[in-house]
């Protein structure tokens, strides 16, 4: 048997680097880089910084395998520097948007654990979903994050218990600005869909329908997902949904879906469900809003409470973890 790697304490709980990360993202060092300056004092002064600081920040980062230091006082970009330039890093890392707001959350942490309840509202002075309605370009961000560029492209093709071929119109609950539903749409051409978010998101799906060219075959309705669902749709899609909030909500966004889907619709949760006995994780859902990871056991208790039963739950060959219910 294989001895365990020694773990260094040290190494694991040092704060330097991530913050490292997130300063040259926010002052768009690597793309200052890219644009032809290289020297730290013409770096600093692009980026409105003090050189002397930034030199040791990069400094350190080179030494961690992010940027070049090819002659002193001279950086370039690696691969890894590279990567600092593209949008999903920029939405995770940038200290005055988005990330910001993730890393400043993550100092609640002792507190969310002592209490079980998230402390966002300690350090923003709201809870997170007002801070965004607060903030537009911050929701803006977010309908981003929960886009292409911060998930991944969306995966259409999971699989249902019985086929598709009983499916003619579906709600995508919650689907942002529509991507998931754009790809659903473009390769069944005989399904029709319908997009609800908050009015705000649902504005900016357009021209992601225009481009898949289903723009004929679905409507939106910007409100939220509390409130009573689009009703006798074939199939209520939750894809990212329910791990953002704590059980009480994931029962009433459930109820909402079984009451539009009765008689005879189904309701699909796609993420946010993992195999019964696999480890807990600690994910920035919980810190921002106490949502969590379930496990298939926990997510059929929720929904018995909120009037389905799971009639079908595992790991499917894209990836997905798909949880399939009826309304009782």
């Amino acid at each position: 048997m294989t001895e365990p790697k020694e773990v260094n304490l040290f190494e694991l709980s040092d704060l330097r680097t991530p913050w490292c990360i997130y300063v040259v993202v926010t002052l768009r060092i690597a793309e200052h880089i890219a644009a032809g300056i290289d020297h730290i004092d013409g770096l600093a002064s692009a980026a409105g910084c003090d050189a002397d600081v930034l030199q040791r920040v990069l400094d350190h980062l080179v030494g961690k395998g992010v940027f070049v230091e090819p002659a002193s006082g001279r950086f370039s970009l690696n691969r890894p520097a590279r990567e600092l330039m593209e949008p999903g890093a920029h939405l995770a890392y940038d200290l005055e948007g988005l990330g910001g707001r993730f890393a400043g959350a993550w100092s609640t942490l002792l507190s969310y654990v002592r209490t079980g309840q998230p402390a966002y509202a300690n350090v923003f002075g709201r809870p997170f979903w007002e801070d965004l309605a607060a903030h537009p370009e911050l929701s803006a961000q977010f309908d981003d994050l929960i886009g292409p560029d911060g998930h991944g492209a969306p995966e259409p093709q999971f699989e249902l218990n019985g086929g598709w071929q009983a499916v003619h119109t579906l709600v995508d609950v919650g689907g942002g600005t529509g991507a998931m539903l754009a790809e659903i749409l473009r390769i069944r051409p005989g399904l029709r869909g319908i997009l609800v978010d908050q009015p705000a998101t649902v504005a900016r799906s357009a021209g992601i329908f225009q481009a898949a060219g289903v723009t004929d075959r679905v409507t939106t309705a910007g409100q939220s997902f509390f409130d009573p669902l689009p009703p006798g749709a074939d199939l209520y899609l939750l894809r990212g949904i329910l791990n953002d909030w704590p059980d009480r909500e994931v029962i009433a966004i459930l109820k909402c879906c079984a009451e539009a889907a009765r008689p005879s619709g189904r309701v699909v949760i796609l993420k946010g469900v993992m195999p019964d006995g696999a480890p807990k994780e600690l994910s920035i859902e919980g810190i921002l809003l106490g949502g969590k990871q379930r496990s298939q056991a926990e997510m059929a208790a929720l929904a018995r409470a909120a009037g389905m039963e799971v009639v079908r739950s595992g790991q499917q060959a894209n990836g997905y973890f798909v949880v399939e219910c009826r309304p009782v």
